[in-house]
């Protein structure tokens, strides 16, 4: 079967078909570090993590997840705080993948930082300014949008109606009101770089356009983010990239997910219903969390509430309930895969509601299973499942002991295992102890036997 993904330019699902056979280059909008991620932030952090996953069933994957460290608001923050710029944004930058990861979101394999890439910013505005696409004003440098006929396409927008009915008023440097910014100055208390046009800093969009060249190419297979991106940052991304790269497509696949509101209200400072994702890890364990972005399809809106997490803890209760008491061997586990219903619900464009029920079939077996080798097959189907949808990865008794929260995950115990297993393997017999030490001091009892180590939280 092949992956179905719903393609924002072309406004329907369409088959994927990756640019290079067996290799798939990726690409997600991430934070603006300047405070802690909020609820709505995680829900795409967490969604094209999972398609990241089920990607890397069939494909070498790249992904890449950037950081927003030159901006704004994170001028603003600092000026607020009366905190250095590069302490904020490296203080938000940690607390973002440790909030991330309590949500299970695993690690991309490329994270760039804006600041890092000024010389590939610099580079592509050259090109823009050379090929007529952009232009010096004033120490700005501007997109001239009306040099790229295409604009609107990916939101689709009529950039003439959008210039009639423009009611932005326009700076005196731009040509027009929608020509956007790749460059501005910097005054002098004000992070900046030199450039051709003096001492400034990157605008937002060009920021993305070049990390992404960078790390994934000219063309990449799938670009993805929040609704509230497609426009102006994706739209400008495109004509940019597009225009820079002499016409080459930016990329081949669009995906966004839905809006997030907070019970039937949109999320904002004014309202004081801004729910950050540092404080709710705090009192609800993250995979609640993360099956409660999970619960709706990803491209439609999600309401959350109360009642939205403790769904998803009653589901998550049933699931563990079945798995309870179920001794499954490191060889069972290692040799099970996930149901091909759930797989193929998720390869139907994320359909992760059906792929939940295709779950809960598994578990209904595995209630009604009497012999102890056909329990332990389903569960671990059922753990292949969670391994796939970042699920699952407590011990049971643990779980509904209240301390699903606490202490290692899963994920870093079995990583712990694997170097202690190499550090044996080296004779390294010290390094293993220490390993084992450290497993014990959070709780996690490990047992050598003759199909590999086995473990569980004391």
């Amino acid at each position: 079967m092949t992956i179905q993904l719903h393609d924002t330019r072309r406004g329907r699902k369409v088959p994927f078909e990756p640019q290079h056979e067996g290799r798939v280059t990726m690409y997600l909008c991430g934070p603006t570090v300047y405070n802690y991620a909020h609820i709505g932030n995680a829900r795409p952090a967490v969604v094209f993590d999972l398609l990241a996953r089920l990607l890397r069933r069939r494909y070498d994957v790249t992904f890449a997840r950037n950081f927003t460290d030159v901006d704004d608001k994170i001028n603003a923050a600092s000026i607020e705080s009366g905190k250095p710029i590069g302490e904020i944004t490296e203080r938000f930058k940690r607390a973002y993948n440790e909030d991330m990861g309590a949500l299970g979101v695993l690690p991309p394999d490329v994270e760039p930082c804006a600041t890092d890439h000024i010389g590939e910013m610099i580079a592509m505005i050259e090109t823009l300014i050379d090929t007529g696409h952009a232009y010096e004003a004033e120490g700005h440098v501007l997109f001239d949008v009306e040099s790229y006929p295409d604009y609107g396409q990916l939101s689709r927008r009529n950039l003439r109606e959008m210039i009639a009915g423009s009611r932005v008023e326009v700076a005196p440097y731009k040509k027009s009101a929608h020509d956007f910014v790749l460059w501005k100055p910097s005054t002098p208390e004000l992070p900046g770089w030199d450039s051709p046009w003096g001492r400034g800093r990157p605008g937002w969009h060009i920021e993305c356009s070049a990390m992404a060249e960078k790390h994934l190419g000219n063309t990449i297979d799938i670009h993805a983010g929040g609704q509230d991106l497609v426009f102006p940052h994706h739209e400008n991304e495109l004509a940019q990239s597009r225009c820079a790269h002499g016409g080459a497509d930016f990329a081949r696949y669009w995906l966004h997910n839905g809006f997030l509101s907070i019970d039937h209200e949109k999320m904002s400072k004014s309202l004081g219903n801004v729910l950050l994702v540092h404080d709710l890890v705090k009192e609800v364990p993250g995979e609640i969390i993360r099956l409660a972005l999970l619960s709706a399809h990803y491209r439609q809106p999600l309401d959350w509430s109360d009642e939205t997490l403790e769904s998803a803890k009653r589901m998550l209760d049933r699931l563990y309930g079945a798995l309870r008491g179920v001794v499954v061997s490191p060889a069972a586990r290692a040799a099970a895969e996930p149901p091909a219903p759930l797989v193929a619900a998720l390869e139907d464009d994320l359909n992760t509601p059906k792929a939940m029920a295709e779950l809960f079939v598994v578990a209904r077996e595995l209630n009604k299973a009497e012999s102890g080798s056909e329990r332990e097959a389903l569960a671990a189907t059922m753990l292949a499942a969670g391994d796939l949808l970042g699920l699952l990865g407590q011990d049971p008794e643990a779980w509904f002991s209240g301390d699903a929260g606490d202490g290692l995950d899963a994920a870093t115990i079995e990583s712990l295992i694997a170097e202690r297993a190499a550090a044996k393997s080296n004779r390294d017999f010290s390094a293993a102890d220490a390993i084992r030490d450290r497993l014990a001091a959070d709780g996690v009892r490990i047992e050598d036997g003759p199909d590999g180590t086995t473990w569980r939280r004391a």
